[in-house]
């Protein structure tokens, strides 16, 4: 069968479904809309209880790796000798059919677990011999599907590893999409590995112009920036949505959404709510998300300033339960930062999602956000780890309904004319069509 025959694209991903990433599954749900036939392999099964909607709607069924224990807390001996049975037979398949594919994803393993090493006389990375063992399972499947034409990752590290050796192993060509921490972590792809990936994939796709910029600058492959836009899920609420949003009744009602880890600046925004408590400004605030490494530090500050009857922790929600708060508040703030390692979110999915429910947003001036935040346009910008500014950013919406108004208005009209997921799932479809993929 010549490859311009084969109809599918093979989706290599870490997770899936899981809660953060519905912009994923929504990317997956509107290329099978297109007509584009996508085989899951998922090297880890979901762990979260609350599910999407937009999973129903999936056609394509993942396939799910066997589950393996953790490297970090076993030898390497010991790990092979529990989990090599598991791919013993994937292993011995994939010599088979490509030999000589199979010993070069190997030696690239064994090779980059040699050049990862954290100090000259360390141990080698034992994680490359996991995710080659890991590939052989993936291209085991896509061998003996024999409709497969491409092969596609979703984060730039571990996934991306595992769908290059793939690639390696099947004698198909692979493309990744970079994201946030995968993009500037060193250590998730020590040794250049990132740079080497992109020499090697047929294209690479980021969310950002700042990524795009930052990843040109390693590599000649194309970097394409395709926009997020807003879940499928969240797209349906907000069309269906006929009622106007609520009258503001004497107070402010501020919203934070994000997973309780450091990069989202949370702290800062509780340290914001402290200041405007001590001015007497008429307030609440409810930050949604996931339990992270920060959730003690934001605990600790909403007891120190006794804060508790003003702030809540919701935990994570569901895009429908998600979709009501936003109804509900007068304010968006996502106060990012850049950590010491370089971590950093791209834009914000929630800014998009609070920008589309017509909430004025306040945000820092970080990363890929002045992209979609024009301050004193559609939004309002500040420094990260300012919670005095911020405050007063907050306040200035609290006084200036007129000013909100507008910034409202200004953020609805940026969502429709710029961040449009249908556009990008139609550009990444053309991407990977047969005629894209032969030049």
């Amino acid at each position: 069968m010549n490859q311009g025959d084969k109809s599918k694209v093979a989706y290599i991903l870490k997770n899936f479904p899981k809660l953060s990433e519905t912009f994923i599954a929504s990317e997956i749900y509107r290329l099978e809309r297109l007509g584009v036939d996508l085989k899951l392999l998922v090297i880890k099964p979901p762990a979260e209880d609350i599910r999407h909607a937009v999973i129903e709607k999936i056609r394509a069924k993942p396939f799910y790796l066997p589950a393996t224990t953790s490297l970090s807390e076993t030898s390497l001996a010991k790990w092979l000798q529990m989990h090599l049975p598991v791919f013993w037979l994937s292993l011995i398949g994939v010599c088979g059919e490509n030999p000589r594919g199979t010993l070069r994803a190997a030696r690239f393993a064994l090779v980059q677990s040699i050049r990862a090493r954290r100090a000259f006389f360390a141990w080698p990375r034992k994680v490359y011999l996991k995710e080659f063992l890991q590939a052989t399972a993936m291209a085991e499947k896509i061998l003996a599907d024999k409709e497969v034409r491409h092969i596609h990752a979703h984060f730039a590290h571990g996934a991306t590893t595992v769908a290059w050796m793939t690639a390696m192993i099947t004698g198909l060509k692979f493309s990744f999409t970079a994201h946030a921490k995968d993009i500037y972590l060193e250590s998730l792809n020590p040794a250049n590995l990132l740079a080497r990936k992109m020499d090697a994939a047929e294209f690479v796709v980021t969310c950002t112009e700042a990524n795009r910029t930052h990843l040109q600058a390693l590599s000649r492959t194309t970097v394409h920036c395709l926009y997020h836009g807003l879940t499928v899920d969240f797209s349906d609420l907000v069309n269906e949505c006929k009622e106007p949003r609520h009258e503001r009744n004497g107070h402010i009602r501020a919203l934070a959404v994000g997973r309780l880890i450091e990069k989202k600046g949370l702290d800062t925004f509780v340290e914001a709510c402290s200041i405007l408590k001590e001015k007497n400004v008429n307030f609440e605030a409810v930050i949604v998300g996931e339990s992270g490494d920060a959730e003690v530090k934001i605990r600790r500050s909403l007891v120190k300033n006794d804060l508790s009857d003003k702030v809540e922790l919701t935990g994570a929600m569901s895009q429908t339960e998600l979709f009501a708060q936003y109804r509900r508040a007068d304010v968006f703030c996502l106060p990012c930062r850049i950590l010491e390692n370089g971590d950093r979110d791209g834009i914000p999915n929630v800014m998009v999602e609070a920008m589309a429910c017509g909430v004025p947003v306040v945000t820092t001036n970080v990363s890929g956000i002045p992209e979609i935040i024009r301050n004193g346009e559609n939004g309002l910008l500040v420094n990260p780890d300012d919670p005095q500014a911020l405050a007063d950013s907050l306040e200035k919406i609290y006084l200036d309904k007129s000013l909100s108004a507008r910034l409202s208005r200004a953020g609805l009209d940026t969502v429709k004319e710029r961040f449009d997921g249908e556009i990008s799932a139609h550009k990444l479809a053309k991407l990977f069509s047969p005629a894209s993929l032969r030049n």
